[in-house]
């Protein structure tokens, strides 16, 4: 064991970042692939002054210190200005010493990015070690160290104009707890935007920012007039409303991407329950954004004590009842229903602090709603007693419920989460879930204990299936995986070769391997060819439907859970650790940054195909009764609209529709029904994740309550 007492004195001549010609530096210093310290940021300067001091515990000393140094951007990601490894088995024991470290850019070995000064000083911790007095004086001795480290942070912290530490949730949402308002945003098209590649066109994106909420568009390739067609929603936490920053940027595969422009939007100009059409100038470059922006009113979105309960309420339940009952559907079609959430406790979480407690406190997500409780500190069987409540816009939303441990001076530490689909919801019933890791495949330690009211109506939810989903607007890159790529691959192949069975069984009843099958099949064919009408397809699959129900409630459930993708996903976290630990190793991702955005896409088509075929077996499979039941009607519908109406009218019908859609409504955004329906259905990797698991029986409340008394 070793200790590492660190100095950082100064930066000189490092690279500029920013526009104005100067950067924010801060510097991180990191041990094998954990960070160990984090220097505070100095404010436009490219030859900052830090002297800050870091004790640091070393294991050995085969691993180097690695020392990076960025730019720091509110809001967005922020910039590298360079590297540089430290070797510890080079430094003289109990000797101080001056380390001059140059800055350089794997990508841009060339690039002059500065130097970094230091003061190290190196003390061995071993030569007593075995002896217990010397181990527990060890251990004391490196946790000063690392309350004076935090001590500092925390000086500074106070003094620093600007907070620039990471976000924690439990920073974002302090201020308020209550939306506003809404903002719904949709963005139309882009004109005569600055050409940034050498064939005179761009890439372009666009990012919006609005205190922390953030977008990114996709990106439309080869264009100066881009048509996004994109429309999603921010919330407001101040009645007098905000500034949405606006930047257009140019997408380049293998290096930093190109900044086209940048606009803004003050929302205080803007009047509420009005659809605004912006023409925006983008500023420090060319061309134009046109915006749709429209403020609406305050969904109802709230957090209170548990003695405050809308749903105990009686006159307020009925109330409640009486706007989502079934003769209110044409009032308000956004507003679906109302969700009730009692965050009532946990157990046996994870400890995450070094006294073997953790601070935690839970954060509640439903699409983009988010709430928080307060934070239970030292304490790892908290009580919250919160009362979370949520107007509900799409109702196969899946609510989430996520367990952190604050940490005062870095981000916050994840303890577990689970994944509620609202469907699945029984209204009023106390259930102890159990906690999942990040990727919701397998287990964590603790569990929670929720009550959940979900109340809406099923007809304004039946309408809302049919337009498109309300997308996320933070959200995780999706990142290069070797298995998640053949997670995806199998999914796929499996999809297929459903079809590809299919097409071997119908060509053995042509070869008559089976004589009466054959026979069978032949007099079918001749009388479903001489009878055929356009109904009998919605027919055949509404027979389909109703057959799967019948197995079902008789007990023969057909449905199958896939061993081989649950397999696959419990794998994946640790194959993807695996994956980072190698490529860290070896630089892989650096040298071939290019062709991961080609994989990565691949692996999302992989993903994306597979999603459909399993969204269509589920939904004969019955795996979400509401939406079966809903693609009964539907086909029922349409199997009367096909017999009394004649294939012609239909075709004219819908061909009029498509061809004066745009004319009557310009900026409408295209949409499949059909699939926004599927988009609902959930595949065979989200069923896997939203699956509850069993609750250990000793987390039971009867168990604990007759052990107390016991």
């Amino acid at each position: 064991m070793y200790q590492l007492d660190i100095t950082l004195r100064r930066g000189q001549s490092l690279a500029a970042r920013d526009r104005g010609g100067t950067s924010d530096p801060y510097v991180k210093f990191k041990i094998g692939r954990k960070e160990v310290f984090r220097s505070k940021i100095i404010h436009k300067n490219l030859n900052p002054v830090w002297e800050e001091k870091a004790c640091i515990l070393v294991d050995h000393l085969r691993e180097p210190l690695y020392i990076k140094v960025f730019d720091y951007d509110f809001g967005l990601q922020d910039d590298f200005m360079g590297s540089a490894f430290l070797d510890l088995a080079q430094l003289e024991l109990n000797r101080p010493t001056d380390v001059t470290l140059t800055l350089k850019d794997p990508h841009y070995p060339d690039h002059d990015l500065g130097i970094i000064l230091l003061s190290v000083i190196l003390t061995p911790k071993e030569g007593e070690s075995r002896d217990v007095q010397s181990s527990i004086h060890s251990f004391l001795h490196w946790r000063i160290c690392e309350i004076k480290t935090m001590l500092m942070r925390k000086s500074w912290k106070r003094s620093s104009k600007f907070q620039t530490q990471s976000l924690r949730l439990s920073d974002l949402h302090r201020k308020s707890h209550l939306w506003r308002g809404i903002v719904s945003i949709t963005l139309i098209e882009g004109r005569d935007l600055k050409a940034m590649d050498s064939n005179g066109l761009s890439d372009p994106y666009v990012k919006f920012r609005l205190g922390h909420q953030k977008y990114k568009s996709k990106i439309m390739p080869k264009t100066l007039n881009p048509q996004w067609r994109e429309q999603f929603d921010f919330h407001l936490y101040e009645e007098r409303g905000g500034i949405i920053d606006i930047t257009a940027w140019d997408k380049d595969a293998g290096k930093r991407d190109d900044f086209i422009g940048r606009c803004q939007v003050d929302l205080s100009a803007l009047s509420r329950e009005q659809t605004h059409k912006l023409e925006l100038q983008l500023e420090e470059g060319e061309g134009h954004l046109v915006l749709l922006v429209t403020l609406t009113a305050s969904a109802t979105v709230s957090i209170s004590d548990l003695s405050v309960n809308s749903l105990e309420d009686q006159k307020e339940r009925e109330e409640i009842l009486k706007r989502y009952s079934p003769l209110r559907i044409f009032h308000n079609l956004k507003d679906v229903g109302f969700l009730q959430v009692k965050v009532i406790r946990a157990e046996g979480l994870m400890a995450a602090d070094v006294t073997g407690k953790s601070d935690p406190f839970c954060v509640v997500e439903l699409n983009n709603d988010r709430l928080l409780t307060h934070t239970v500190y030292k304490n790892l069987n908290p009580e919250w007693n919160k009362v979370f409540t949520f107007n509900i816009k799409d109702i196969h939303s899946v609510l989430e419920v996520t367990v952190y441990d604050e940490d005062r001076d870095r981000s916050a530490d994840f303890l577990g989460k689970v994944a509620i689909p609202l469907l699945s919801i029984q209204n009023g019933e106390q259930k102890a879930y159990v906690l999942k890791n990040k990727q919701l495949t397998g287990p964590t330690k603790g569990v929670i204990y929720l009550e959940i009211d979900v109340i809406f109506n099923a007809v304004k939810a039946s309408l809302r299936t049919l337009i498109p989903k309300e997308q996320k607007y933070i959200e995780e890159e999706n990142r290069l995986s070797k298995q998640l790529l053949l997670r995806n691959f199998i999914r796929m192949k499996r999809c297929v070769m459903v079809l590809v069975n299919a097409a071997y069984y119908v060509n053995s009843c042509f070869d008559w391997d089976s004589p009466p099958r054959s026979l069978a099949a032949f007099v079918l064919f001749l009388f479903v060819v001489w009878n055929f009408e356009l109904y009998m397809i919605p027919l055949v699959l509404l027979l389909l439907l109703t057959w799967n129900y019948f197995l079902i409630i008789s007990g023969k459930d057909n449905r199958q859970r896939d061993t081989v993708v649950e397999d696959m996903l419990e794998d994946e976290e640790e194959e993807d650790d695996k994956d980072d630990k190698d490529s860290e190793k070896k630089g892989f991702i650096n040298k071939i940054y290019a062709i991961q955005e080609v994989c990565v896409s691949v692996q999302n088509i992989l993903d994306e195909v597979a999603s459909f075929g399993e969204r269509i077996k589920n939904t004969f499979n019955w795996t979400v009764p509401f939406l079966s039941w809903l693609a009964i009607v539907a086909l029922c519908v349409l199997t009367v609209i096909l017999y009394c109406i004649p294939l012609r009218y239909i075709v004219l019908v819908w061909g009029i529709n498509k061809f004066t859609k745009k004319l009557r409504s310009p900026y409408a955004i295209d949409n499949n029904e059909l699939l926004d329906f599927l988009s609902r259905v959930p595949s065979d990797v989200q069923v896997v994740q939203y699956q509850e698991l069993k609750p250990d029986p000793s987390h039971s409340p009867y168990k604990r309550k007759k052990n107390n008394l016991g």
